[in-house]
């Protein structure tokens, strides 16, 4: 269509997946809008608040491949070791970098700076029109498109795209309005985040620790700083965060134990609801749901970000193939292709993170001396460790381009 209300594809949402998509996107021949409700660089998007982001290894090759990653240079710390433990009780598992040949397992990097340096790199390039301050208000699905109705700058715009793409975050008005089933599974947590200065260097060690008040990840940051994300029952949260800032230190050193020394100074302390949730499926016609808009996940393996940026890189690798081969970026074999790739990734991670979450949450005793049995046995497998550690790094099954090696996103 030669209409310059068409777009080949629209991204309601340019948080982390919709930001990923639009740059991954960007110079391929397609015309692509973002709907974003907020203005770049607001304060009040979600997606780039002040949390801590665990980076696979594989994720921040994706970011690199698509040109990202100078820009967070500065900003990144590597994570060469994971150590999980359980409070309290014997047994533990590491992984290590150079165990699997990498510089790092994975990097630390605030999502405010990651969303920054996504901006920056759509900013100015062809193809990608981004409308902001701009809301979805309904669309319409047809054979050969889909109509949408917005509100943008406070007037009403109506434009058509042959492609749907709803990164509009755990609530989703696309999904919802599509009556996409979903499981859900409410956790009665909350996870209370904040950054703490400890005493002793991290020296670059993420430590996954299962205490009796919830897990707790400590995620290495710049000098002697770490990302907390504590997963706090709900009859906890106010407890904790009514507490000054050095009896909150004190309070989680006292759960965390030694490995790190003293727990200094704890920084500006928020929380937010914990819940599973996946879409039965992530298509419709003329429709595909990525990153939180198809999952959310509990924080406890670090994957929720890492799920949806293959999400981006799968879909931008068949809407390439598309344009290249004359194919409709709607066309239902494609979303098909999509459904399918990205199913058995889905599935595992969600079941993976829930099935951990019941695990560390069961308070048997045969259950917890089963756990640090687990972890001796596992620390002690070395085939077991590397298909565990694989999986953490993103790097398991068919990887699309923009996750290999080598790979240079024009």
């Amino acid at each position: 269509m030669s209409d310059p209300d068409f777009h080949d594809v629209v991204i309601a949402g340019g948080g982390m997946a919709g930001a990923s998509l639009a740059r991954a996107l960007a110079g391929g021949g397609l015309r692509v809008a973002v709907i974003e409700p907020y203005p770049p660089g607001d304060a009040g998007q979600p997606g780039f608040d002040d949390r801590a982001l665990a980076l696979a290894f594989g994720t921040a090759r994706i970011l690199n491949n698509l040109g990202c990653w100078s820009r967070l240079r500065e900003e990144v710390n590597p994570i060469t070791t994971i150590h999980v433990s359980e409070q309290g009780h014997f047994g533990f598992t590491r992984l290590h970098a150079d165990d699997e040949g990498v510089e790092a397992l994975g990097y630390v990097v605030p999502a405010r700076a990651l969303g920054q340096a996504l901006l920056q790199e759509i900013r100015g390039l062809d193809g990608v029109e981004w409308l902001s301050p701009a809301r979805l208000r309904q669309f319409d699905t047809h054979r050969t498109h889909v109509s949408l109705s917005l509100e943008h700058d406070g007037e009403t715009r109506r434009i058509d795209t042959a492609l749907l793409v709803g990164a509009d975050g755990g609530k989703s008005i696309i999904r919802e309005r599509l009556n996409i089933p979903t499981r859900h599974t409410a956790y009665a947590q909350h996870a209370v985040i904040c950054n703490i200065q400890t005493r002793q260097a991290h020296r670059d060690v993420a430590y996954e620790r299962f205490t009796d008040a919830g897990p707790m990840a400590m995620l290495p940051m710049s000098g002697h700083r770490s990302a907390l994300v504590w997963s706090v029952d709900d009859d906890r949260l106010d407890e904790l965060l009514n507490l000054g800032d050095r009896d909150f230190a004190a309070t989680a050193e006292q759960h965390f134990g030694q490995r790190l020394g003293r727990f200094e100074q704890a920084g500006k302390r928020s929380a937010y609801p914990l819940e599973m949730l996946r879409a039965e499926t992530s298509t419709a016609p003329r429709v595909v749901l990525i990153g939180n808009a198809a999952h959310t996940l509990h924080p406890i393996a670090g994957q929720g970000f890492n799920l949806g940026i293959r999400d981006v890189a799968v879909l931008a690798e068949l809407l390439d193939d598309a344009v290249r081969q004359g194919i409709d970026p709607g066309d239902e074999q494609l979303l098909g292709r999509y459904e399918s790739w990205r199913q058995r990734d889905q599935q595992w991670v969600a079941r993976a993170t829930d099935s951990l979450v019941r695990l560390f949450n069961n308070p048997l005793a045969p259950i917890r001396a089963a756990r640090g049995l687990g972890l001796t046995a596992l620390d002690n497998l070395p085939p077991a460790k590397h298909l565990l550690a694989r999986g953490a790094m993103g790097l398991a099954g068919h990887l699309p381009r923009l996750a290999r090696e080598g790979h240079t996103h024009d």
